[in-house]
């Protein structure tokens, strides 16, 4: 569809003053919102200069795409703030971003986050294509080159949304990652076959000599997580375990009511989990409002550096309570709370609104993760798996 500049005008502007009105995604339930500026007290008459100039004089009028620029626009207003997870979604990203967290689309299995600013593996997905081809927690992307989609590009600067369109791609493509390891000074290059990235958000195993030790892995607090969870657990419970391995290994969270929820399963009611604060002087508190099924067992959790916000909040909330013993790595370091808004035609904004604090206060962010109780380190050359053969020692 063709806009005509009039109604690109009315568009610029009105998505402007509207973007913060939708449905809460990562962040569940809503607080009160600010009111909406005067378009009057806006002055976008230098916008309009500009815009007008590039319609007159760029060298190629045909590829003077309306539609496009207004995404441009805003894209640039959000990347303005200075915060890489508060970013627009055309309506193409915001699809895929959801399918995302429905656990069901085509990449290469890699959760990406950022790192001091530079683009940087949350987690890989067991199982997947980055972590076969050695792509590990917290290594930074610094080159992303597909010639079957002429990309050949930097990662400094690129927003969340641009470099998740870039590293995807139909199932049997490939996209080359230069990537630095933590360990490491010299950066290498892995070439990566896509395939369907279908993750399941829960799995349970039985391990330690008896088998009678259950090893529940969460991988996400996405769409299905809530079913498979309850199912999981339903077995678990009928086996009656001697002790439970919590793994949020490589769990780069989700949704933030996901760990509440999950918390009641292992706390007691009234128990707090998380406090949010924003830049406004609200806070709110989200505690334990159910009667869980698993107050008694014996428990360890399982982190390392792909464990990230949710899985911080239910890992840092059992730990803050003596609940369990976390055994692993130091974990991510993401302590901001983002909102999901469904904006005009299908498009999306993801918007940074609070930072969210454990139980003890502590501030979870950035360079600055959880960590564990008992540090235990994954040998990348070894087939075995020694956090999780600490875990049961520690069991």
């Amino acid at each position: 569809m063709k806009l005509s500049l009039k109604q690109v005008r009315v568009g610029v502007v009105g998505l402007t003053l509207v973007l913060l009105s939708g449905w809460a995604g990562f962040r569940l339930g809503q607080a009160d919102r600010p009111k909406q500026i005067d378009p009057q007290t806006v002055d976008l008459s230098l916008f309009w200069q500009v815009w007008d100039k590039l319609e007159a004089s760029y060298l190629q009028p045909d590829a003077f795409d309306r539609q496009t620029m207004v995404y441009g626009a805003i894209k640039g207003m959000t990347a303005a703030l200075g915060d890489p997870y508060t970013v627009f979604l055309p309506p193409q990203a915001n699809k895929e971003t959801k399918e995302e967290l429905d656990g069901a689309f085509e990449g290469v299995g890699i959760q990406l986050g950022f790192k001091n600013g530079q683009l940087a593996v949350m987690s890989p997905l067991e199982g997947m294509p980055a972590k076969a081809a050695g792509v590990r927690a917290g290594d930074l992307i610094l080159h992303i080159k597909d010639e079957a989609k002429n990309i050949d590009q930097d990662t400094l600067d690129l927003s969340l949304p641009e470099a998740v369109r870039l590293i995807r791609g139909a199932k049997g493509t490939s996209v080359a990652l230069t990537i630095l390891h933590q360990d490491s000074s010299e950066p290498l290059t892995l070439t990566i076959k896509r395939d369907t990235i279908v993750v399941a958000s829960v799995e349970l195993d039985w391990v330690g000599e008896d088998k009678n030790i259950a090893h529940l892995k969460l991988t996400r607090f996405g769409g299905r997580t809530d079913a498979e969870w309850q199912a999981a657990v339903k077995e678990l419970i009928s086996r009656n375990p001697r002790g439970i391995i919590l793994d949020l290994r490589n769990n780069p969270g989700g949704y933030l009511q996901g760990a509440v929820s999950l918390a009641g399963e292992f706390l007691s009611p009234g128990k707090l989990v998380v406090k949010q604060e924003d830049g406004r002087g609200r806070v709110e508190t989200y505690s334990v409002d159910r009667q869980g099924r698993l107050l008694s067992q014996t428990l360890v959790i399982l982190v390392n550096q792909g464990s990230a916000s949710s899985s911080e909040i239910l890992a840092g909330a059992l730990k803050d309570y003596g609940r369990g013993k976390l055994v692993g790595e130091t974990t991510f370091g993401k302590g901001t709370v983002q909102e999901a808004l469904d904006v005009a035609d299908g498009a999306g904004l993801h918007v940074t609104t609070a930072k969210w604090l454990l139980p003890s206060g502590l501030w979870v962010n950035d360079s600055k993760g959880l960590t564990p109780d008992v540090v235990v380190k994954d040998d990348p050359e070894s087939e075995a798996d020694e956090q999780l053969i600490k875990a049961i020692e520690e069991l």
